[in-house]
């Protein structure tokens, strides 16, 4: 029976994570459970797996959680808050496996928490691997952590390369939807509302992860996690789009052989093989049925429409604390468009010049990477106003 500690429980991966719990029930129990300021889903969710601890990040909601458990008439667990609960969550001995799946760089301090601890880490915040990627993958070799991929296109590259040896890796091909405006013309993007794009045609997400797949900026994120989770170069990896998200990513070695891993679009699916690794367990997800498959399309991605893809390699490129700057401008804007702000097409351009204006550090501790993120996020603003 191993140990959970959920943290982002109340988003989509952290309650996906949970129905894979209630099915798996014979070999998981939670220990715990946080979340940024959702109490009354949280307090829900308390009542139903009954966790030793719960973390609420917003602290102030603490008190607006314990009066929803009178209401759900069940004993308060051990209660911490703030961001450091969320690293006394993610470190605790009794903790097997921490799911990380809180939103946006705030999902950074408790993963490197959970890898410094040595833990199991399935892995659903991505922006963990772009900020700290390096010192991540080094602090886990000195550990004996490990970080398993959650988000589908990363678990799937997981599977396929169970298939070889790392040297013998010709690329990594990660699949993309394209997002809803992959047929639309590029002279409309700056009319588009933040309705329209978040209008994802086959997941559903929260906003931010919405609109930066409406961006494929998502996608640009993924190539620079990818690039730390399985140790291999920027220059061999690729993006591919595939409409029909029945492909979640591919594998090519050099002998020519191109792995894929395919199947039904659901994130159970992925965060089961996480959790289980590396057991493969029956899962409720319902099997492809391969007499309902439509063709399968492949194209690469339109550059010149959706360059924040370029940006993603090029903060590879610049290294140390770009990809940090690059996703702490990235959620600024996402912000400001999704509050009408700034247009559409503007996303890119202000993540663009809030890169190039950064004078790069080594990502070789929290404190530069953090530093370097605060930076970005007060230069987006600056050039927002």
């Amino acid at each position: 029976m191993k140990r959970l500690a959920v943290v982002g429980s109340t988003g989509s991966v952290g309650q996906n994570t949970l129905r894979v719990v209630q099915h798996l029930s014979d070999r998981f129990t939670v220990f715990a459970l946080a979340a940024n300021s959702a109490v009354d889903r949280l307090a829900e969710q308390t009542a139903v797996f009954r966790p030793n601890v719960v973390g609420i990040v917003d602290a102030p909601r603490a008190e607006e959680f314990r009066r929803r458990c009178a209401d759900l008439r069940i004993s308060v667990p051990e209660l911490v808050t703030g961001e450091q609960g969320l690293r006394q969550i993610a470190s605790a001995s009794e903790v097997d496996v921490v799911v990380s799946a809180a939103v946006g760089a705030a999902g950074l301090e408790p993963t490197y928490c959970a890898v410094a601890a040595g833990k199991i880490v399935a892995l659903a915040n991505k922006e963990a691997m772009v900020l700290a990627g390096e010192l991540l993958r080094n602090t886990a070799s000195r550990t004996g952590a490990r970080l398993i991929p959650v988000d589908s296109e990363h678990s799937a590259v997981d599977q396929c390369l169970r298939s070889g040896e790392h040297g013998e890796v010709q690329r990594l091909i990660l699949t993309a939807s394209g997002g809803p405006f992959r047929e639309t013309p590029l002279e409309q993007f700056a009319n588009i509302t933040p309705e329209q794009a978040l209008k994802h045609p086959t997941w559903q997400m929260g906003k931010r992860i919405t609109i930066d797949s409406a961006t494929l900026m998502n996608k640009g994120l993924e190539v620079i996690e990818a690039r730390w989770l399985f140790d291999i170069a920027a220059e061999k990896i690729d993006i591919m789009v595939h409409p029909q998200s029945v492909v979640h990513s591919m594998v090519e070695f050099v002998d020519g052989s191109v792995i894929a891993q395919l199947g039904t679009a659901d994130m159970r699916q992925p965060i089961q093989y996480a959790l289980t690794y590396p057991e493969r367990l029956p899962s409720p997800v319902a099997s492809l049925d391969w007499t309902a498959v439509p063709r399968l399309d492949f194209a690469a991605p339109n550059r010149e429409k959706f360059p924040c893809i370029g940006l993603a390699y090029r903060a590879i490129e610049m290294g140390g604390t770009a990809p940090a700057v690059l996703n702490a401008a990235d959620e600024v804007v996402v912000e400001a468009f999704l509050d009408r702000r700034i247009p559409f097409s503007v996303i890119p351009q202000i993540i663009a010049a809030t890169l190039e204006a950064h004078a790069v550090q080594q990502a070789n501790c929290l404190e530069s990477i953090m530093k370097a993120d605060s930076w970005a996020r007060h230069e987006a603003r600056r050039r927002l106003s």
